[in-house]
């Protein structure tokens, strides 16, 4: 994970506010995540529009256009459940960009998930994100891509703890960052077993199946 923000440039702003209702009526939000779409959200800006007629990129099925989404917290955060539900009633990649004050000062972190397009609605992956910084962060311009959906893994690229391999979409990266997951969940379990094991021969079966399992786990990063 990289901390970093991106220089949108200005032919890709709309800035145009999007009502909080809409979004989670749209994206069929629980009442416990609408909750807190009024509790933590105080504002959700659609500020950018990556497009093939905004930056002269070309579309694909898989990645029609890029939104930015500017969310300005109320208090802390915002919690994955709040962006899960707009990435649900938006049907393009988002990009998320929270803001925040915190002891006086201005902060923001970037925020996002793979999200694949498909026939029904989009699946997200897991939320990645970069740690907070001071609003007035220097930004980096956009990374050089042929198309939005080279530009797309570009953006996710610092956020995420993999890097995609030749020739691989966003979707496989997805699936093996799902994998990455997985496995790191599975390793910790393994390791807490170990501690706690009190037979030697149990504890040999479990250090090998570690093994296995790490091993597994290098070959998807």
């Amino acid at each position: 994970m990289t901390d970093i923000l991106y220089q949108w440039p200005a032919s890709t702003r709309p800035g145009i506010r999007v009502p909080k209702e809409k979004l989670y009526e749209n994206g069929a939000a629980s009442a416990t995540v609408r909750e807190k779409f009024v509790s933590d959200v105080q504002r959700i800006t659609w500020a950018h529009k990556l497009a093939e007629e905004t930056i002269n990129l070309p579309s694909t099925p898989a990645v029609p256009e890029i939104e930015v989404f500017q969310i300005d917290c109320k208090h802390d955060d915002v919690a994955d459940a709040v962006l899960a539900v707009i990435d649900k009633a938006v049907p393009n990649p988002i990009i998320f960009e929270i803001t925040r004050e915190r002891r006086g000062r201005n902060e923001i972190r970037m925020v996002a998930a793979h999200k694949t397009l498909g026939t029904s609605s989009p699946k997200v992956q897991s939320y990645y994100s970069t740690r907070w910084m001071p609003a007035d962060t220097s930004r980096e311009p956009l990374p050089t891509a042929i198309s939005l959906t080279a530009l797309y893994a570009a953006l996710l690229a610092p956020l995420t703890p993999i890097d995609a391999r030749p020739g691989e979409d966003v979707s496989e990266v997805g699936a093996r960052l799902e994998n990455v997951r997985r496995l790191q969940r599975e390793i910790l379990a393994l390791e807490r077993k170990i501690r706690a094991e009190p037979q030697l021969n149990r504890k040999i079966d479990l250090r090998r199946t570690l093994k296995s399992k790490q091993a597994e786990l290098e070959e998807q990063k």
